[in-house]
């Protein structure tokens, strides 16, 4: 058994290509038999081994006995031992989350403190084959979507899970054929959390209906993650095309399955429920506006359009006057404009468009509606909330990168100064 798991645990790291051989890797050694046994293991492979360990004060004298075996063991095997305390449930009322969650930010902030400054190829940690199953049958009880279903990877960053493809069974065989020692977790034997609930009391029973439910289970995973990556190569070719720096489109027409449309947006944290309406209504009145914490998407008319959220941006304009008889050529782009500077005077500023604000476009004699200016030249909601105006008092004098208002350009024959604004900004206007 033994060269039998070191040899799976070898062909397990060479297969996803989790670590160079002999490379120097951070054990998260928890003193459990997982932890213990990912450990030796390592070590039989000729890696370059050190340790860390968390303390996190939750289980009284269990906490300290932790800390003291794992110390013997690694003075025992002559590894260097890293370890934390930590204030866990303080932590946790302080931050307003679960005891779990709060132990697991703790421990893997502490992992990425010690991986500063590249001294270790990666952190391994004693995820094991049966630790797999539970997550995502916890997965499927919680309701997920394909990427539950395709549970715990090899690798996430920096953190490698050497143990995947090993049962617990195969562990504790591992352990006594090595005459090593572990310490026991009593807080796992009490079915008083979720993944306990599912390891003593669910996966038994489902035992009885199905013998092989962790290979079932785990089968069906391999299955998932195969359809999971057809999928992200056929988001990864859907056209996106580029509006802006922090803006892109999509035509409605290619995403031809609401799985697709769940792979291109999810990964930018818009939830399953955010992503079933905008399924279910994706040909619906253009217009609506949907946000996650990072993006916002917009359903317009033929296309979603998906930009990341940014509360500031910079915006530079230069104000020059001069002479008429000055200038000699005229600069086109949109962030230009050249008006009458004695119609427009001294008191102007630059604010966003207003419900009711009109003008006059040049080149026209009738006044518009500027909402009706930008119906008609199909500007999407997302230009409408950024668009600017040029006033003075309440008359619009630009309709900035847009089009000057017909009462404030330049005559050629009566003008004599000329009053050049240009806009510089880091959002495309």
């Amino acid at each position: 058994m033994t060269k039998e798991l070191v040899q799976r645990v070898a062909n397990t790291i060479e297969a996803h290509r989790l670590i160079k051989k002999g490379g120097r890797v951070l054990v998260a050694l928890s003193g459990g038999a997982d932890s213990v046994a990912l450990l030796r293991c390592m070590m039989s492979l000729g890696y370059d081994c050190e340790a860390a360990h968390c303390n996190f004060h939750l289980r009284g004298k269990e906490s300290q006995r932790d800390e003291s075996f794992v110390n013997k063991l690694c003075g025992q095997l002559g590894i260097k031992l890293h370890t934390r305390d930590f204030q866990t449930s303080d932590y946790a009322s302080k931050h307003g989350i679960s005891i779990e969650m709060a132990a697991r930010e703790q421990r893997y902030a502490f992992f990425a403190e010690l991986m500063e400054g590249g001294r270790y190829e990666a952190v391994a940690v004693a995820h094991h084959r049966d630790d797999n199953a539970e997550t995502i049958l916890l997965n499927i009880i919680r309701g997920t979507g394909l990427q539950g279903l395709t549970g715990i990877p090899y690798r996430n960053g920096d953190i490698v899970r050497p143990l995947l493809d090993v049962g617990l069974e195969e562990i504790l065989e591992y352990l006594r054929s090595i005459n090593q020692d572990y310490v026991t977790d009593s807080s796992n034997l009490v079915a008083d959390v979720k993944r306990n609930v599912v390891r003593l009391q669910l996966m038994p029973l489902l035992r009885q209906l199905n013998p092989s439910i962790s290979d079932t289970l785990l089968t069906n995973a391999d299955n998932a993650h195969r359809v999971q990556d057809f999928i992200r190569k056929e988001a990864y070719n859907i056209n996106k095309v580029e509006i802006s720096d922090d803006t892109y489109a999509i035509e409605k027409d290619d995403i031809r399955d609401f799985i697709l449309l769940f792979e291109i947006i999810h990964p930018l944290g818009f939830t399953p429920a955010q992503i079933a309406d905008i399924w279910k209504n994706i040909d619906g009145q253009p217009g609506a506006i949907y946000r996650s914490a990072t993006h916002e998407l917009l359903r317009d008319r033929s296309q979603l359009m998906i930009r990341k959220i940014q509360k500031y941006y910079s915006l530079e304009i230069r104000y020059s006057t001069v002479d008429i008889s000055d200038i000699t050529t005229i600069d086109k782009r949109p962030e230009v404009a050249y008006l009458d500077a004695d119609k427009v005077g001294s008191d102007y500023v630059v604010r966003p468009v207003e419900r009711g604000d009109r003008f006059i476009p040049y080149g026209c004699n009738g006044s518009k509606l500027v909402s009706r200016y930008m119906i008609d030249h199909k500007f999407s909601a997302f230009q409408k909330q950024q668009q600017l105006v040029l006033c003075k008092g309440n008359d619009i004098v630009w309709l900035v990168g847009q089009r000057i208002d017909n009462r404030f350009k330049i005559d050629w024959g009566q003008t004599k100064k000329v009053l050049i604004v240009e806009v510089y900004s880091d959002k495309k206007l």
